[in-house]
């Protein structure tokens, strides 16, 4: 084997070897919750691969402007609870014990992020899922669409 062909197999083993440890990303699944209003979940097969992780927080922010944040609400350090599959968090969800930010309005054909910190309910599991969604204004209510990852589809 010459240097030539040896050199990528040794930049793609440092690479791996520097991600091995790094924590995975989790998904996150968005709903159209009730009024119109995106909520959010944890993936059944992130359930099942992991199970139900402690929510520690969330936020929203519009996609591309970090500071831009639009929502977010925090537990206390002391208390959790786990977010599994069949519940969801809504957007501006208010549970005046929380601490919290008043919700911006989402606004259709923008892109946003959403990402749930947690402890993970096994050991090696993410510690933040992540999702980008838009909505879009039908009939007077919001409507969760796009790809995910992308933000296609939200009239940008």
């Amino acid at each position: 084997m010459s240097r030539r062909s040896i050199v990528p197999v040794l930049v793609f083993l440092l690479a791996s070897t520097a991600t091995a440890g790094a924590a995975r990303t989790g998904e996150i699944e968005v709903r159209d919750g009730s009024s119109g209003v995106p909520c959010f979940t944890v993936p059944e097969r992130e359930e099942r691969r992991g199970g139900a992780p402690n929510f520690q927080s969330i936020v929203v922010v519009e996609a591309g402007r970090a500071n831009a944040v639009m929502w977010k609400m925090a537990m206390p350090a002391t208390r959790s609870f786990p977010v599994s599959f069949r519940m969801c968090i809504p957007y501006a969800g208010r549970l005046p014990v929380l601490p919290q930010t008043p919700a911006a309005p989402l606004r259709p054909g923008r892109s946003y992020e959403v990402t749930i910190a947690a402890e993970p309910a096994t050991r090696g599991g993410p510690r933040s899922y992540r999702a980008r969604f838009c909505v879009s204004g039908e009939a007077g209510a919001l409507k969760v669409g796009g790809t995910a990852g992308t933000g296609r589809g939200c009239g940008r």
